[in-house]
């Protein structure tokens, strides 16, 4: 009698301890769970923080060189074709230009100059870009930020017939600072020197000059805005 007591309550003892370790599992497989949960939620909550902070990052006066110089750094694009509504051309950016190169590299890979004109036009002169009348691009310079760049005219870079620079900023601008959302082509032969002393030459044209030349060829009115807009629709940069 006492073995099948002893034997019975061994069972319930073995019973009782199975259950407690399936229940310690169970609260241990939850737990891990939870964790795993959290740090989900955590990583992507970090994540769109990030995110914000990229999107609501605007360069200035204050931080524009230092952002291009920190950006210049791991710059491996030298290159940009430009696809406009009357062809596409290709250009080939300086490497000792540094802020000039990186600032037009970065506002080609953040889109801003798709759907902007050329809108400015003089013929046997220059074709400029980047501007346009369209709310969007008014909306992606907000985004983008209110800044101008020195000029950097001392690397032995001329205006030949090709070359791309950077105009100066319409501003009270006794230095000449160029305004970074917009850029020139030299389009005279065999070039126009005399912009040398004040304007930033940061690139050339090495593919589609033919392009180039149509666009200076448009029709203009008296304000030198083509009569009918001439469009960047895409710029890439390689």
């Amino acid at each position: 009698m006492r073995n099948i007591f002893l034997a019975i309550f061994t069972s319930i003892l073995l019973i009782f301890v199975s259950a407690c370790n399936q229940n310690h599992k169970t609260q241990k497989n939850n737990t891990t769970k939870i964790k795993e949960q959290v740090a989900l939620k955590d990583s992507s909550i970090t994540s769109e923080i990030e995110e914000i902070e990229k999107d609501t990052f605007e360069l200035t006066d204050e931080n524009a060189l230092d952002f291009f110089r920190a950006y210049e750094k791991d710059l491996k694009e030298n290159k940009v074709k430009l696809t406009t509504s009357l062809g596409s051309f290709t250009v080939e950016l300086y490497n000792n230009v540094p802020y000039h190169r990186a600032n037009f590299i970065y506002l080609t890979k953040k889109g801003y100059f798709n759907n902007t004109q050329f809108h400015r036009v003089v013929p046997n002169f220059i074709i400029q870009g980047g501007n346009s009348d369209d709310v969007e691009t008014a909306r992606k310079r907000g985004n983008i930020g209110r800044y101008l760049l020195p000029p950097d005219t001392k690397k032995g870079h001329k205006h030949h017939r090709g070359t791309i620079s950077m105009p100066s900023s319409e501003r009270d601008n006794p230095h000449k600072l160029a305004s970074p959302f917009e850029f020139f082509i030299v389009v005279t032969n065999p070039g126009s020197y005399h912009l040398d002393s004040g304007y930033t030459p940061f690139g050339r044209v090495i593919e589609g000059m033919d392009v180039v030349d149509k666009i200076n060829q448009s029709p203009i009115d008296t304000g030198e805005w083509p009569v009918k807009n001439i469009y960047i629709l895409k710029a890439e940069a390689f």
